[in-house]
């Protein structure tokens, strides 16, 4: 038997990776059941399924029902391939055998097919004065608030206390505001699916859609109800209509309506109840005693009238006047410790033309008591004038305004006159502790023609001026103490005299220069004439101005003659030498006064020149003549001077006299030899006051031999002929 038995083999156990393809194919089908079970479901025997709703519809193997299925507003559900069913008012297990039976049309499987609640929510309608009226969806337990919220909130001006919630045909009005106040739920209604909350907006807005803000619709009061507000208007600052309530005192309404304003009368407020019989209400007295029986009883409707003080004059005991450029004058009432900036403050402070400097009190008594604001503002004086009942303060007007120029409004005592070459030359106002400075840059500062060197004060010192000259292009050049600058004084004379003209322009100018600040210069410059001079410039600068010398100009031989010396003293200047060697030291100084004369090369006379600074070349030259010569120069530079010989000239024998301090001699120089060597060794040294002389062929020995020769010949000639006859 155990022979004829097949042979079995050993049960194969699964492998861990089919292990756990089973669990996970396990998992998949156990998943949407197991989280349908774990959604926070109501008792969903007896629940009712409403609008809003979501349901989680499991059938395994198809992917279209992987998903959540809301309720919408006709109360069905969508299922795919099937389309709607409506399943609103409906248990869970009755939803669940309507869904069945419309799948069973089109799945056959639907044995393992699962319904369930997922989550309740609220479909809701917010309408009105809301940022985006729409249709919202809500958790379940949301209410008024977040519906508003979730439509993006209110819009300014809605009416918070006159909310609506409409539920089919029946609407119902809440307080919204209140309970935004008092927190209390009870005031609003609870929320169920397809409510509609309309926002209306606040009588305030019009019938003309415009884009309020906060500020704009608070000013217009938050009255809801037209026969129940107050009005409030007349000198306030915010009139409108405000909503009535119990217990609201006619301060309680001025105060919502911002206050009086500061030109208010508050003795005269008037309050109009129903009954068309005004009452005139004492604002100031009731502040003053607090006496509640003073205040008037104020019904729904009434209205509140604060009129303008405009025919009172204001005088009390405690009043201070603030009158000129303030922004609020008037009268002021005043306690007795008030101080000077307190009460100016309450006036509005000064306005922008305002003459802070100038501040006038005008004490009861008749007298004036001046005040510099800004000095007390900078530190400089610590002293606050005090300040009395029935005192005035008087800020006056700017002396000069862009819009408002008035020089006369500027007392001598208190102006400086600046004239001249200025961008803004006028009369401006003075304070001592400006500057000469401070007064330059207000006048718009020096043009362009302007001679900063000479810049001239006229200083008035008992009805007598006197004039100051002060050099501000040093000062500005080379700094210093500002002690240095000239003191100005109220009622100073400041005066920026202009640059001298060209004078090859305009001859007629030049009496404007004074003698004391110019320099002449004349001969052979280009432009010679009479110029305006100062410490700092130099010998250049004025033969710059000059424009240089000319083309014939004698630059070894420039004479300075220096005026303002003691005595007469000439300064001789050679000025190519200068430009040789650029030796600064070869340039003299020149002051104011001084003549500067550039003699002409070309066209003058021989005796010009002393013979102890000249050289004679006489003989046979193209010119002889008296030439000067400096130690720098050779026979050759002397030679060519004077045009070289000329082709009678024996240039085997040209003599050089040495006219020296010790003894004379002549020397004989071969100039033909000399330019077939170039022997440097061979030339004579030539000095001022030698003499050259270049011989004639005629004089040469050879010349005298062959001139016997040729006198000879005839008398031969007749000798031989007599003796041959």
């Amino acid at each position: 038997m155990d022979a004829l038995a097949a042979p079995t083999s050993p049960r194969r156990l699964p492998s861990p990776l089919q292990l756990l393809a089973a669990f996970c194919a396990a998992m998949m089908l156990l998943f949407p059941v197991l989280a349908a079970a774990q959604q926070p479901a109501p008792n969903v025997t007896n629940q009712r399924l409403r609008v809003g709703d979501v349901l989680s519809i499991v059938l395994p193997g198809e992917a279209a029902f992987n998903k959540d299925f809301l309720i919408d507003r006709s109360g069905r559900v969508t299922l795919p391939e099937v389309g709607d069913v409506e399943v609103a008012g409906r248990t869970v297990v009755e939803a669940s055998q309507v869904i069945r039976t419309a799948l069973s049309r089109v799945y056959r499987d639907l044995g393992r097919l699962q319904v369930a609640l997922k989550e309740q929510r609220l479909l809701v309608t917010v309408l009105g004065y809301v940022a985006t009226p729409s249709e919202v969806n809500l958790p379940i337990d949301a209410g008024i608030q977040q519906a508003i919220t979730a439509a993006g909130g209110l819009l300014q001006g809605a009416q918070l206390d006159k909310l609506q919630l409409r539920r089919g045909t029946q609407t119902t009005v809440f307080d919204y505001k209140k309970y935004l106040d008092t927190g209390d739920a009870s005031l609003i209604p609870q929320l169920q699916p397809l409510d509609v909350i309309f926002v209306p907006s606040s009588p305030s807005t019009g019938n003309v859609q415009i884009n309020f803000d906060g500020r704009t619709l608070a000013e217009q009061g938050d009255a809801s109800d037209a026969a129940s507000a107050v009005k409030v208007f007349g000198e306030v600052n915010r009139p409108g209509s405000f909503g009535y309530k119990d217990n609201l005192s006619a301060v309680d309404m001025i105060m919502r309506a911002g206050g009086v304003t500061r030109y208010a009368s508050i003795e005269q407020v008037r309050i109009i109840n129903g009954n068309n019989d005004p009452v005139v209400f004492n604002l100031r007295r009731y502040l003053d005693t607090g006496d509640d029986k003073l205040l008037p009883p104020l019904r729904p409707g009434a209205t509140i009238f604060v009129p303008k003080q405009e025919e009172e004059i204001r005088r009390s005991v405690r009043t201070v006047y603030v009158i000129g450029e303030v922004n609020r004058p008037g009268g002021l009432e005043s306690p007795p410790d008030a101080k000077f900036i307190e009460i100016l403050a309450n006036a509005g402070g000064p306005t922008r033309y305002a003459d802070t400097r100038q501040i006038r009190i005008l004490k009861s008594d008749g007298t004036s008591q001046p005040f510099d604001l800004v000095n007390y503002t900078e530190g400089k004086s610590p002293y606050l004038p005090p300040i009395l009942p029935g005192d005035a303060i008087y800020v006056p007007e700017k002396t000069e305004s862009p819009d408002r120029p008035s020089w006369l409004k500027i007392p001598p005592t208190r102006a400086v006159q600046v004239i001249g070459e200025m961008n803004k030359p006028g009369r401006y106002e003075w304070s001592d502790e400006m500057s000469l400075l401070d007064m330059l840059g207000e006048a718009g500062g020096p043009n362009q023609r302007a001679d900063i060197a000479h810049l001239q004060i006229m200083r008035s010192e008992n009805d007598t001026a006197k004039p100051l000259v002060f050099d501000l292009q040093d000062f500005l050049a080379k700094g210093g103490p500002l002690a240095q600058l000239p003191k100005i004084r109220a009622g100073y004379v400041i005066r920026m005299p202009s640059l001298p003209d060209s004078p090859i322009d305009n001859k007629a100018k030049w009496v404007q220069m004074a003698k004391e600040d110019v320099i002449y210069i004349m001969g052979q410059v280009q432009i010679p004439g009479r110029y305006a001079f100062n410490k700092n410039m130099t010998f250049l600068d004025i033969l710059t101005a000059a424009n240089g010398p000319t083309s014939t100009a004698d630059l070894r031989n420039v004479r300075i003659s220096h005026r303002g010396l003691p005595g007469s003293k000439v300064t001789q200047l050679n000025l190519a030498q200068y430009f040789a060697t650029g030796d600064e030291k070869l340039l003299p100084r020149v002051r104011t006064g001084d003549v500067i004369f550039v003699p002409d090369r070309t066209n003058k006379d021989w005796f010009d020149d002393s013979k102890e600074t000249t050289v004679r070349v006489l003989g046979a030259v193209a010119k002889p003549g008296r030439y000067r010569f400096d130690n720098n120069m050779t026979l050759l530079d002397l030679l060519a001077e004077a045009g070289g010989p000329t082709n009678e000239a024996y240039q085997q024998k040209i003599v050089v006299v040495n006219l020296g301090c010790c003894r004379e001699q002549a020397r004989i120089f071969d100039l033909i030899q000399f330019a077939k060597t170039g022997d440097i060794r061979e030339l004579p040294v030539v000095q001022q006051g030698d003499t050259v002389y270049v011989p004639t062929t005629a004089q040469s020995g050879w010349k005298i031999f062959m001139d016997g020769v040729q006198n000879i010949l005839p008398i031969v000639s007749l000798i031989a002929f007599l003796g041959g006859s």
